[in-house]
């Protein structure tokens, strides 16, 4: 027996054999895991899943109908609005704080002061949902500074009621979203950037390779395991984004901006109609598992 594993102290369940310990131990640890897991994401998953077929008001007792909710989930004209809203949300999100952090951390990744730029950038996503969307309310109210800045340069045509008018207010918040969520992108890529080894790169300036063919063809592959870590992140995010939204808009004007993370709260907690809101979460909840699988396979398809 070795120094070290004479020092180290074993754990024994008072008369318990020494065997079966050694065989329920790794298990015994697992168990606080386990636990949580189960109690605030499994059982809260099987539960909404039961009550999406359930007529309920959250005060009398569910009355099961089987897939009404589902059924008239598609009949809806509100839910088409905020599906396509979603996959709005979903686009922009790549077309935006992805491709627009992935830009930055470029830029940053060969400019002195990386420290002081990468605080400036970062520092939006520090703050809250909440507070970035009064920020941006205030901003873009009908008085408000972006309206008084277009006026001062004499652009009075581009001013607008930006919150209350399809479909610039779905733009507005997606502005607001992308002013928030890039700096944390950034930082990703930059990690990844940071990490490709300079060999290749190099090699590729020495066979006359210029800066965009050296990006496209040595940076953009080498950088394909954190993208993947940044696209999943940021769809995952714009599928179920809610508080922001929920405060710029109330997902007005008539619904027109509502996600489907929205229109889940509204039915669930303001016309109480849990069971189809639970529909509605479900179908989410699914959306984003499909989107996931065949995202990662996509990529894992292309490593091998």
């Amino acid at each position: 027996m070795s120094t070290v594993e004479a020092a180290t102290p074993k754990l024994h369940l008072r008369g318990a054999p020494h065997g079966l310990w050694q065989r329920i131990e790794p298990y015994v640890y697992m168990l606080p895991a386990i636990l949580f897991v189960g109690v605030f994401l499994l059982w809260p998953a099987a539960y909404t899943f039961y009550i999406s077929f359930t007529k309920w008001n959250g005060l009398t007792p569910p009355e099961f109908i089987g897939l009404k909710n589902y059924v008239q989930m598609f009949q809806e004209t509100v839910f088409a609005t905020s599906l396509l809203n979603t996959v709005i949300w979903v686009v922009a999100t790549l077309l935006f704080p992805v491709l627009l952090g992935l830009l930055l951390a470029v830029f940053v990744n060969r400019i002195p002061l990386q420290g002081f730029y990468k605080a400036v950038f970062y520092l939006p996503y520090a703050i809250s949902a909440t507070s970035v969307a009064v920020i941006w309310t205030y901003m873009l109210a009908p008085d408000g500074t972006v309206n008084q800045l277009l006026r001062l340069i004499g652009l009075d045509s581009l001013a607008r009621p930006w919150l209350m008018m399809p479909p610039w207010n779905t733009i507005a918040m997606l502005v607001a979203f992308t002013w928030q969520t890039t700096g944390t992108n950034m930082i990703l890529f930059l990690v990844g950037l940071q990490a490709i080894p300079t060999e290749p790169v190099e090699a590729a300036k020495l066979d006359g390779a210029n800066g965009f063919q050296t990006f496209r063809h040595i940076i953009l592959p080498l950088l394909r395991p954190i993208t993947t870590v940044v696209v999943t992140i940021s769809v995952v995010n714009s599928f179920k984004v809610f508080d922001l939204i929920w405060v710029m808009t109330l997902g007005g004007p008539y619904r027109s901006s509502e996600t489907l993370a929205v229109t889940m709260y509204r039915e669930s907690f303001i016309s109480f109609r849990l069971g189809f809101g639970a529909a509605i979460a479900n179908s989410l909840s699914l959306i984003v598992i499909l989107f996931s699988i065949i995202y990662l396979r996509s990529i894992f398809r292309r490593e091998e």
